[in-house]
């Protein structure tokens, strides 16, 4: 693999960028693997890396329907955050947000990781007690947090309006170790890495079904023919439950659209991932100057990647209620994604009923935040058949056993988390 440095870069410039290869091969199938992973966004690309890296399991494909970074990965709003209540969230999530910290290095890619800090704002004095016992279980698991005042607040963010009829700001829960990463960037990046260490990454090509033998999984079939393989990983963000479906059995799943929108171009306006709780609208400033932001989900079930006009409506009206000056902008793109929505609101990293069948799945808004700890705990599952230690709270049998975990306290409602 090429390795990227300044040296290397100012030699290409010198002779053109001529010397520049592709990222990674244009792999075909072959008839069979050690492990084959359904689903390469970010998830499944990074359990590939992890097993080869970790594990030195590199007889793997990653399949894919369409192109590298043109699915869910492609289609977040980029924030990373470890800001959570229970104790083996935080952890788990904190993992990742250290594998976040040294990614480019690991990777030898540029992901723009910026640890520009998330702020979420508060706007009612109950809202302000949940989260002081927020940070203070993240404090006592050793994570970074601060609760600030409104005058603090106004000084970080001057955009927004903290005397708004609506939902007035009183204070802020703020960790400066959050941010943002270049999603797609990541995608190429986890994809580039383990190409390198073995792992044929095969594109355009979809899924079909999935084949068993004597209670356990044998291969996939795919629009290229069928794929044999000892162990198979789905990892497909918003396709879950269809894959599920085709191996026999059903998850805990809703699937719902998300939107996102980007505006025009501007001088630098906010610093922070900022997040407005009570209006469900969440915004951060990209490196190239768009206002990257979003909100609630649509309501209704489905694996389209478009929205619905109201949500839009919704989304914006929230957003010009917070910052009123966002109301002088363009928006120039909105697009969806599809959310696997599990009803407790948490991620299912499991074994599945079906032998030697994975699940990576039921992110709901987290996946994105959560692709390096994913992918490393992912891996250790297939490669020793045992949950991490990290993981070992999200098994798909908590959904049987009635021990879920209501991180929100929402109740089984998927469209609530």
């Amino acid at each position: 693999m090429l390795r990227y440095s300044g040296f290397r870069l100012a030699y290409e410039a010198l002779r053109g960028h001529r010397g520049w290869g592709p990222a990674w091969r244009k792999a075909a199938p072959k008839a069979s693997y050690d492990v084959v992973i359904v689903g390469g966004g970010g998830h499944g690309l990074a359990t590939a890396y992890y097993l080869a890296k970790n594990h030195g399991i590199t007889d793997v494909a990653v399949i894919e329907r369409g192109g590298i970074g043109l699915g869910n990965v492609g289609r977040n709003t980029t924030i990373i955050r470890s800001n959570y209540f229970s104790r083996e969230n935080i952890r788990f999530y904190d993992f990742s947000l250290k594998l976040w910290e040294g990614l480019e290095a690991d990777l030898n890619y540029n992901a723009m990781v910026s640890q520009r800090g998330a702020l979420n704002l508060v706007h009612a004095d109950g809202q302000r007690d949940l989260l002081a016992r927020r940070a203070n279980m993240m404090r006592l698991e050793g994570v970074d947090t601060e609760l600030l005042d409104k005058v603090a607040v106004k000084r970080l963010v001057p955009l927004i309006d903290t005397e708004n009829g609506r939902f007035p700001v009183l204070g802020g829960f703020l960790q400066r170790r959050g941010g943002t990463v270049r999603h797609d960037a990541v995608a190429w990046g986890y994809a580039r890495a383990a190409d390198a260490r073995g792992v044929d990454i095969v594109e355009q090509c979809e899924v079909t079904g999935i084949r068993r033998e004597g209670g356990a999984v044998a291969g996939v079939e795919t629009t290229r023919g069928f794929v044999g393989a000892r162990k198979v990983v789905l990892a497909v963000a918003g396709h879950s439950s269809r894959l599920a479906e085709m191996a026999g059995f059903r998850l805990p799943i809703e699937t719902h659209v998300l939107q996102a929108f980007v505006s025009e171009g501007v001088k630098p306006l906010i610093d922070l991932v900022v997040t407005y709780g009570a209006g469900h609208f969440y915004i951060s400033q990209s490196d190239k100057g768009g206002l990257v932001f979003g909100g609630a989900l649509d309501g209704y079930n489905t694996y389209a990647r478009r929205g619905s006009l109201p949500m839009v409506e919704d989304v914006l009206a929230a957003g010009v209620t917070l910052m009123p000056g966002l109301g002088r902008l363009r928006v120039l793109r909105q697009w969806g994604g599809a959310m696997d929505m599990s009803l407790d609101g948490n991620p299912i990293i499991a074994a599945t009923p079906v032998t030697n069948l994975y699940l990576n799945g039921g992110w709901c808004y987290g996946g994105f935040k959560a692709i390096p700890a994913g992918g490393f705990t992912t891996a250790y599952l297939v490669a020793t058949g045992a949950p991490h230690p990290l993981i070992a709270h999200f098994g798909l049998e908590r959904f049987r056993d009635g021990r879920v975990i209501d991180e929100r306290g929402v109740g089984p409602y998927a469209w609530a988390h």
